[in-house]
């Protein structure tokens, strides 16, 4: 993946206090400003076979997330990250409700394909999967086009690249679509189309996410199915699922996951075959502080070094 754009930690604080600042020098703004994010840090050991012990501790993403209304219907949002010692633009757009149903945005923003967000905040579990680069959207920039209907939504999104939130090309946009389905409020059913033109050759990219869910009290199932030709110059076919069951009780959460994928390159030869059982025990603290256990068992089936990670993560969001 391409990274964001960069600015120093001291630029960038300055930067977003003077925007802050402007943005409530008037007294009526301060209704209209909005400021949230998170603090997520992590203990990781993993244990790779033939390869011995890591371990790995720290701060690993603070953001902080502006969203501003202009009112008549406008408003604009940008997302703020500090990772790896590096600040970084995520998300930086505006958007528009032509109607209650008919929404468009511009700028740069994350793709709608996934079922697992981008975000730690979205997570059932403290790992990803680690698929997301073969088969979701990632930060694009381009327009955006949402309708919500009744019981069913729709998307077209017309972006620079995918997967390249600093890419400034347009001459061969990338396009991605979906169709969403909420028969009841327990049930979502989201498919995603997308396709592009692959940087370099005259190969399309092209990469299909479905995913299910059910929601109601305390559970939670989902299932995701997926499929894509060249993400990438080494991957020709690529193809992969998940499966995930979470139940909340009370302050105490508990997550059950299991994912497959495989990748193979123009020859037909599979160059990436893993799969991996998750479980992860989580403890909301209070409303704001969020305590997630996790283990998990790797299986690698090209280069056969499975491994075993165990991970601890506090995860403040306010």
């Amino acid at each position: 993946m391409k990274r964001l754009t960069r600015f120093t930690p001291v630029a960038a604080a300055l930067a977003l206090a003077a925007g802050t600042i402007s943005a409530v020098s008037a007294e009526e703004s301060t209704d209209k400003l909005s400021i949230s994010g998170f603090v997520d840090m992590s203990y990781l050991s993993v244990d790779t076979d033939g390869a011995g012990n890591s371990h790995d501790s720290g701060i690993d993403q603070v953001e902080i997330d502006l969203a501003y209304d202009f009112g008549n219907k406008l408003s604009a949002y940008v997302d703020v990250e500090y990772q790896n010692s590096e600040v970084d633009v995520e998300q930086a757009f505006i958007t528009y409700a032509v109607s209650d149903q008919f929404t468009l945005k511009a700028g740069r923003f994350l793709s709608y394909s996934g079922w697992e967000t981008e975000e730690p905040t979205g997570l059932f579990q403290y790992s990803g999967t680690g698929y997301a680069k073969y088969f979701y959207g990632y930060y694009q920039q381009g327009v955006s086009g949402l309708y919500n209907g009744d019981g069913y939504a729709l998307a077209v999104s017309v972006v620079n690249d995918l997967a390249g939130p600093e890419s400034t090309d347009s001459e061969q946009p990338g396009i991605e679509t979906m169709i969403a389905l909420m028969p009841t409020d327990a049930i979502t059913i989201k498919g995603f189309y997308s396709f592009d033109k692959l940087a370099g050759t005259e190969q399309d990219t092209k990469m299909f996410n479905l995913w299910a869910s059910y929601s109601a009290g305390p559970l939670t199932l989902a299932a995701e199915v997926n499929s894509s030709e060249y993400t990438s110059l080494a991957a020709a076919d690529a193809s992969g699922y998940l499966v995930m069951a979470n139940y909340a009780f009370d302050t105490f959460g508990l997550t059950l996951r299991y994912h497959d994928y495989e990748v193979e390159d123009a020859a037909g030869n599979t160059w990436e075959d893993m799969s991996a059982i998750t479980i992860s025990p989580s403890y909301a603290v209070n409303d704001n502080l969020l305590i997630v256990f996790e283990y998990r068992m790797d299986s690698d089936d090209v280069s056969g070094m499975d491994s075993d990670s165990i991970a601890l993560e506090a995860l403040l969001t306010f």
